[in-house]
């Protein structure tokens, strides 16, 4: 989206105007589309956060992987304060984020206080997560080998159908190379 000059504000003011993009990639396309209206949605219902405006990209085949789709969607935002725009940024992830306007953001040590600790709130999530997975992959690594173990020290079976197993009477010989017809 374009940047407006001082004469053509499109925003409140003492606001701060933003143009965040949206990725995603999934199947089929007119889920990613519904997806990034929903997500679109969410963000105009959050505290000091307004839509200014949104462009949603139809969504093409991956080069990469024929099978998924992939677009993007730009979206002009207006928030109050910059701990706003750090707490959308942290909750619904955006690929890209541009400060449109104002130019300097004079930031109290409040306001610092509120986006590093919900920056520090986050980290500590993503940590507990990483951590319960390395425990649950070890626990998992740890009952493969137990099974794979318990495999490895049985004598090996196998296991065939009686119906497979010929009787006397109906084993033939084999030709023999040096008969002739």
């Amino acid at each position: 989206m374009k940047k407006k000059n001082s004469d053509e504000r499109i925003f409140g003011k003492n606001k701060i105007l933003s143009t965040l993009i949206f990725e995603i990639i999934g199947k089929p396309p007119e889920y990613l589309i519904e997806t990034l209206e929903d997500i679109i949605k969410q963000m105009n219902e959050e505290k000091g956060v307004k839509v200014i405006n949104k462009k949603i990209n139809e969504p093409v085949v991956m080069k990469e992987n024929k099978e998924f789709y992939t677009t993007f969607a730009e979206v002009d935002l207006e928030v109050e304060e910059i701990s706003q725009l750090a707490i959308i940024m942290f909750k619904y992830m955006p690929a890209h984020i541009e400060i449109l306007e104002p130019e300097t953001i004079e930031l109290s040590n409040n306001g610092w206080t509120d986006i590093l600790s919900e920056l520090t709130r986050r980290l500590h999530g993503y940590d507990e997560i990483a951590k319960v997975m390395q425990i649950q992959n070890e626990q998992l690594q740890n009952k493969l080998k137990e099974l794979l173990s318990k495999n490895s020290n049985s004598s090996p079976s196998l296991v065939v159908s009686p119906s497979l197993i010929p009787h006397k009477n109906e084993v033939k010989d084999k030709p023999s190379k040096d008969k002739k017809k």
